[in-house]
């Protein structure tokens, strides 16, 4: 169970003012099948988190069990940095919208992961954690705890303002998250 918590939380942070989470805006203003929208994200998570997942567990086996702590920790750390550089909407995105809502929420999901924050959180608690079903299931359930209530209530997220602050209080949770697990391993 900590696998799937842990997951969870840390996706779900690393989520917050993210670009898929601006993409959940602008899909959820163009679209109005919330539910379509929905099933894009898990079905697009999934597949791509799953990816993830089994390249971290592939990863583990390239370093001692002494030294993965270490190496988690200091990539959760490097992330927290990372989430101090804000995403911007792609211009290009808009070619997908022809699909409909659930075909484009589905691709340019699973587009925007590829090398994203929470793709590379998904391969560090994949080596962290032995279960890889855990871990995939709690990324798709922090992907979509901080995207759905985007798609409902876009209005909120919209303010530069929160973003800024947004985007610090996740940094430093995951700085804090890399040092704990440095310091406890």
């Amino acid at each position: 169970m900590e696998a799937l918590f842990t997951s969870t939380v840390a996706v779900a942070i690393a989520e917050i003012g993210d670009k898929t989470q601006l993409l959940a805006m602008l899909l959820a203003a163009r679209f109005n099948n919330r539910l379509s929208l929905i099933s894009g994200i898990i079905a697009a998570t999934l597949l791509n988190h799953f990816g993830a997942g089994l390249i971290g567990h592939y990863f583990t086996g390239f370093f001692q069990n002494e030294w993965i702590g270490y190496v988690v920790g200091g990539a959760f750390i490097a992330l927290g940095l990372w989430l101090l550089i804000p995403d911007e909407e792609d211009e290009e995105d808009k070619r997908f919208y022809k699909y409909g809502a659930f075909m484009a929420t589905f691709v340019l999901f699973f587009l925007a992961e590829i090398g994203d924050k929470t793709q590379v959180a998904t391969v560090l608690l994949a080596a962290k954690y032995e279960d890889l079903f855990m871990v995939v299931i709690g990324t798709t359930l922090g992907m979509l705890a901080a995207n759905v209530p985007v798609i409902y209530i876009t209005q909120f997220f919209i303010k530069p303002n929160y973003l800024m602050w947004i985007h610090r209080i996740a940094a430093s949770l995951f700085i804090i998250l890399g040092i704990i697990t440095v310091i406890s391993y």
